[in-house]
């Protein structure tokens, strides 16, 4: 999951909590990218999903990560991308 938005009234100690978890990393309790002024984010997790899972769940499950951080903010765009439905292809074989 990727969640781009915005925050809301960060504050000096804000700004510096979410620079100390920034990462490009996707992980369950999420990471933030940022730019430069720390009001822009992109907030990256990962979501475990059962056989069950649709990416409507999926996208509860991030916000609700996003959520846990506790900064005040504005989603602005939510993309799903469900690695069950990747395909790898693999040089030199043969499809």
């Amino acid at each position: 999951m990727t969640i781009r938005g915005t925050f809301k009234g960060l504050d000096a100690a804000g700004r510096a909590a979410v620079m100390a978890v920034s990462s490009a990393a996707y992980t369950e309790v999420g990471a933030f990218t940022h730019d430069a002024s720390v009001s822009a984010f992109t907030f990256r997790c990962q979501v475990p999903a059962g056989p069950d899972h649709d990416e409507d769940d999926a996208a509860l499950q991030a916000m609700a990560a996003l959520e846990a951080h506790g900064y005040a903010h504005e989603i602005l765009q939510v993309a799903v991308t469900d690695m069950r439905t990747i395909k790898i292809r693999r040089k030199g074989r043969d499809h």
